[in-house]
């Protein structure tokens, strides 16, 4: 069995202006910092890891670096494990969206798992793509536990995923919080999660996406 812990990259530049960031290459807050430190503490006080993964956009990639420094083991960048790609909606404020991309984005707001970013990956292709990065990742880990630093709609397709083997439930799926830690079991082709956005080690410095996003 491999263990997977799916760490969201803690605050950005993007959260902290609520703009959506899909690819745009936000970095990480003073705050986005120090929730990926009191992370990589955590992780490291009750796990043992062989090494960790990171989506290459910098907010993902910084958070999983301070990890990997702190425990000692080795970062990989993978692209698959990217935020959605959001075409039009990259570095829009959310309430933009919500009058300029009226009809797509009310999708994204109410039935994210059948949505499209205009322009942009749909939910679906997203999911698939996070789904086979996740399950090369583990198949190349046989047996270790790594940290996979990324980003939150990659860590809700997944869930949507494991828990119903499609994408529909999504929209009945929160969001995890900035720098959370998701447990998440591959055992011979099974999928399970042994937990869900723990942030509680985070206490003062918590801190999450808003209602109109």
């Amino acid at each position: 069995m491999t263990t997977l812990i799916l760490v969201r990259h803690g605050q950005s530049e993007a959260n902290n202006m609520q703009i959506f960031a899909g690819n745009f290459d936000a970095d990480l807050t003073e705050l986005g910092e120090k929730q990926a430190k009191c992370s990589a503490k955590y992780i490291k006080d009750n796990y043992s890891v062989s090494k960790v993964y990171a989506s290459d956009l910098k907010r993902a990639f910084k958070t999983g670096k301070c990890i990997a420094d702190f425990m000692g083991v080795e970062i990989e960048p993978n692209p698959g494990l990217r935020e959605i790609s959001a075409g039009e909606w990259e570095g829009q404020n959310f309430d933009f969206l919500r009058t300029a991309y009226k009809n797509d984005y009310n999708i994204w707001l109410t039935d994210i798992g059948n949505s499209r970013c205009t322009g942009g990956e749909s939910a679906r292709e997203l999911g698939k793509r996070v789904l086979n990065a996740l399950e090369q990742i583990a198949k190349d880990n046989d047996g270790k536990t790594v940290v996979i630093a990324t980003h939150a709609t990659p860590i809700r397709t997944m869930q949507s995923y494991v828990h119903t083997g499609d994408y529909d439930e999504m929209k009945n799926i929160p969001w995890v919080s900035n720098a959370s830690i998701s447990i998440l079991d591959y055992d011979k082709g099974n999928w399970s999660f042994e937990a869900v956005s723990v942030d509680d080690h985070l206490a003062e410095l918590k801190s999450s996406l808003p209602a109109n996003v």
